[in-house]
């Protein structure tokens, strides 16, 4: 498989993973309040997803590339799925198909307000611990978009995700009215880095929801 490369246009800025054989799916991902492009998930994802013909695409968001360390502002989150919108776009460039638009935690929350807005942003979303409240207040709920979403979902949450584990992700997802699927990981944390998990059925369950 090549080695990713490196892409910078405008306010899309990561790396292109470019698959031997294409499928003609493309796949974008993003990362956390508290990291970058480059976390091990995310690379991790995108080599399984290319492995099986899609191009992926892993982008820093906008407030990842004004400083290298520290969280998003609240009030410039629009930026952010500003540069979200501009990374499916230079993948629509690239790909015939359907495409796939993933994050984790903060990226995640982002990538679903965007298609409350946008329905068509995307085909499927792939979502890794989904930031469903703030650790420690479980009442404030971070779905007050959920009903606006139609496009099928894929949660992947830790059971030791203090942001909201399965077990209170489940009702919460109900209120989407597209397909959902939720993939408990026993004994993950919010940075899935606690227990080893495999990402094949993760990559399959995605892939299966733009069939």
């Amino acid at each position: 498989m090549p080695e990713p490369r490196a892409v910078s246009e405008g306010s899309v800025s990561g790396f292109l993973h470019e698959p031997a054989t294409a499928s003609g799916t493309g796949v974008v991902l993003t990362h956390g309040a508290g990291g970058n492009c480059r976390g091990p998930l995310l690379v991790a994802a995108a080599e399984a997803f290319c492995a099986l013909g899609c191009h992926v695409l892993r982008v820093d968001l906008p407030f990842r590339q004004r400083r290298p360390t520290g969280p998003p502002s609240p009030a410039r989150s629009a930026e952010d799925r500003a540069g979200l919108t501009a990374a499916v776009a230079t993948m629509r460039r690239l790909v015939s198909g359907a495409i796939v638009l993933g994050g984790q935690s903060y990226g995640g929350r982002q990538a679903t307000m965007l298609a409350a807005d946008q329905p068509d942003i995307a085909a499927a979303l792939l979502l890794f611990s989904y930031p469903l409240h703030p650790p420690g207040k479980p009442e404030r709920l971070r779905t007050e978009h959920f009903p606006r979403l139609t496009v099928p979902c894929v949660f992947v949450q830790g059971t030791a995700d203090p942001f909201g584990g399965p077990g209170e992700l489940q009702p919460a997802i109900t209120a989407i009215p597209a397909s959902t699927r939720l993939i408990p990981l026993a004994g993950a944390g919010h940075d899935l880095k606690r227990g080893r998990f495999d990402l094949a059925p993760v990559v399959a369950a995605a892939l299966a929801a733009i069939s």
